[in-house]
């Protein structure tokens, strides 16, 4: 099989969809590895790693495209990759067709076979491949809520773990799966008062026996919701329904309760989003306002973070 790794091309997206061991893989196993030049130079995997292993280093995307019979993105293709798609090709890749009709219809038309991340279960339920990525999104959360809660990014002016005599931030976590857990656990330790509301008791109870009390958790229902939503300083959210639209739990009239200044941000948005007044933005322009609120939802938002040190190369 030749395999393709084109360079990601979505706003301020530095990953790469395949390492130069992995690419050693697929090499000793047979298979004919392109990738185009500079895929690996934003999580700084020099080309020169990916030719010690048997990758074949090609210069555009097309050159990828044309003649792989599988492609690894990292990142659902934007619309100026579709005319790329041969008919037969096999796309692995983060897809989220629940949100995207316009490339759910490309992939039909062009006869492409995608398998998305995402959507790729365990025998128990678990995504191993999402996992690491709602890992990442989830320990970034806090950190992004607190920037954006200084008065220079809009924000109230509330530090996250307050001063002694002052109070620290209120911070809302809905969903407790791999994300939210994350996100309540960096915002605990930020010394933020951190509330997690789920469905899901069983969740809920291991963050309750693991922080000892530390962080509220809270069966979710609608009064819960619009209590807890006022209040709060930061809402951060991160409910997924593998292979369909998130919920929409934060209703427009909950966002308008809220006090001018406070942050709301959506990881969910992939899925759609978890929350009425979110729409997709970009790590270029990562915020906008609606009612007072800023909202931060950017699609890939784990692009911005590399999450394991380079190899060294040899030299």
């Amino acid at each position: 099989m030749i395999v393709g790794v084109p360079k990601e091309v979505k706003d301020n997206e530095f990953r790469v969809a395949l390492t130069p061991e992995g690419a050693g893989e697929l090499t000793h196993a047979g298979h004919r590895v392109l990738v185009q030049d500079g895929a690996g130079d934003g999580s700084s995997l020099p080309q020169q790693r990916y030719e010690r292993v048997g990758a074949e280093i090609v210069a555009t995307a097309k050159d990828v495209w044309t003649a792989a019979d599988m492609i690894l993105k990292v990142k659902e293709p934007v619309p100026d990759e579709y005319d790329l798609m041969q008919e037969g090709q096999v796309l692995f890749t983060y897809l989220h067709l629940a949100a995207g009709k316009e490339l759910t219809d490309a992939l039909l038309q062009r006869k492409v076979a995608g398998v998305a991340y995402e959507t790729v279960q365990l025998n128990d339920g678990r995504l191993p491949l999402l996992a690491p990525m709602s890992e990442v999104a989830g320990r970034m959360a806090p950190h992004v809520g607190a920037r954006l809660q200084e008065k220079e990014y809009g924000g109230r002016g509330i530090l996250m773990g307050g001063v002694s005599g002052v109070r620290p931030a209120k911070v809302l976590v809905l969903g407790a799966g791999m994300a939210g857990t994350n996100a309540a656990w960096i915002a605990a330790g930020m010394e933020a008062e951190v509330t997690v509301v789920d469905k899901n008791l069983d969740k809920l109870r291991f963050i309750d026996q693991v922080m000892r009390g530390r962080i509220v958790t809270l069966a979710s229902d609608r009064l819960t919701l619009e209590q807890r939503v006022r209040e709060s300083d930061i809402v951060i959210g991160t409910v997924l329904v593998p292979g369909a639209k998130a919920p929409k739990l934060v209703t427009v009239e909950m966002v308008e309760s809220m006090r001018p200044g406070s942050v709301i941000i959506d990881i969910s948005i992939d899925q759609g989003g978890s929350v009425e007044t979110s729409r997709m933005t970009t790590h270029s322009d990562p915020t906008y306002v609606v009612s007072g609120v800023v909202h931060y939802a950017v699609g890939n938002m784990p692009g911005g973070c590399r999450t394991r040190p380079p190899t060294p190369s040899r030299t």
